[in-house]
């Protein structure tokens, strides 16, 4: 039998080596927070090419063994409905972005099985909070179960569209969005972060995939945000959460070209009237390149 404090410990600094993370928690956090544990009964699905989710070429894991899904591969939660556990290497970059701090107070938006929650929770220790939403019912159940050992974290069964009477340090939308909800804006602390998947849904690879970008959002004293670029991503589409109109719009921004995105600095929230540097203009928000 494996030793498994040394498997996932080797599994955190191979992440840190690779994804250079900067946070001695979040390490710490991979290397603590037990995979397996947030998954349904091995043996696993597993993405033949974790490199791309283009066509969900798949392999099952030769057996139940923990060690299996220690590493930087994606795991099927439902692979009839393309539901998996995102790349460690991946939500790593994200959360590392974050700046998670002991006694921080966390949003984690998409939660799924709780993998995720748990190694922010982790990160943000029993002086911090974490509020887990998930809009699937049975994946929510399963999630306040999975992390019911730590008590600062709330799970439950919600969409992430209605008012969050509170606000946090940090928010991770952990599926395909057209926009960022008002709500979510609004509940971002001062200087807080927010990780943003925004995408367009693809034909090719049916609606529960966007492809789109990921963006850090910092909240600025004026109550608009910095944004950057971190990568390009194919994710899960939320659930309830898009809008048509800005589905297409997003889509014709992204045929701009890297040219263009690259360049988005701010996210403002001021009524404007479109112009040049609006790369992406909605109602209540506008990804600026000025």
């Amino acid at each position: 039998m494996r030793d498994m404090v040394d498997r996932r410990r080797f599994f955190a600094e191979e992440l840190e080596a690779v994804c250079k993370l900067r946070s001695r928690a979040l390490v710490d956090a991979f290397a603590t927070v037990p995979r397996e544990a947030f998954l349904r009964p091995g043996p696993w699905t597993v993405l033949a090419d974790s490199d791309s989710m283009a066509g969900y070429a798949t392999r099952a894991t030769p057996d139940a063994d923990p060690a299996r899904v220690c590493h930087n591969i994606v795991v099927a939660i439902d692979p009839e409905r393309q539901l998996f556990n995102g790349q460690p290497g991946t939500i790593g970059i994200w959360l590392d972005a974050l700046d998670l701090v002991p006694g921080g107070r966390v949003l984690h938006v998409g939660c799924g099985l709780g993998y995720y929650t748990a190694v922010m929770a982790h990160c943000v220790g029993p002086t911090g909070r974490v509020v887990a939403l998930e809009v699937d019912e049975s994946l929510a159940a399963e999630a306040r179960t999975n992390l019911a050992s730590l008590p600062w974290v709330d799970a439950s069964h919600a969409d992430a569209s209605g008012p969050l009477h509170e606000t946090f340090d940090a928010i991770l939308v952990n599926a395909g969005v057209t926009h960022p909800l008002e709500a979510w804006l609004d509940a971002v602390a001062a200087g807080g972060r927010m990780i943003l998947p925004l995408t367009g849904t693809m034909a090719a690879m049916g609606s529960h995939i966007g492809k789109g970008l990921v963006l850090l959002l910092t909240r600025q004293e004026t109550g608009d945000f910095s944004a950057r670029v971190l990568t390009v991503v194919a994710i899960y589409s939320a659930l309830g959460l898009r809008d048509a109109e800005m589905n297409d719009r997003l889509g014709k921004a992204m045929m701009g070209g890297p040219v263009k995105w690259q360049a988005i600095k701010r996210l403002r929230r001021d009524v404007h009237e479109a112009a040049p540097d609006c790369w992406l203009h909605g109602r209540h928000f506008c990804f600026s390149t000025a």
